[in-house]
């Protein structure tokens, strides 16, 4: 089952993003994860969220994988400047309806 990291950044000190990106998206495809979306552009339609928010869709092939990838040795820096440079909230989530509605 493919698992979904969902994360909501407030980017109160965007300097880190470009080379973060850079360098992050290697690491995240070398295990067999994809950015869905990583974007600022977004309608908030309930709710409020912050003007300068990033919000991050990533899909993993499996919850070890993703959360393989959350702790590892290659990553782990990576996070440090995200947290520092930018507090957030970040989900994981398996790709599957409860209510057995809609095909994910």
């Amino acid at each position: 089952m493919k698992y979904y990291v969902v994360a909501m950044i407030d980017m109160t000190e965007p300097d880190w993003f470009e080379e973060y990106a850079q360098k992050v998206t290697p690491i995240v495809e070398s295990v067999g994860g994809r950015f869905l979306t990583r974007t600022k552009e977004f309608v908030c339609l309930e709710g409020q969220r912050q003007e300068d928010q990033l919000i991050v869709i990533l899909q993993f092939p499996s919850q070890s994988i993703a959360v393989d990838f959350f702790d590892s040795e290659a990553y782990r820096p990576f996070r440090k400047v995200r947290r520092s440079g930018s507090p957030g909230t970040v989900f994981l989530m398996p790709g599957k309806d409860d209510a057995n509605q809609a095909s994910i």
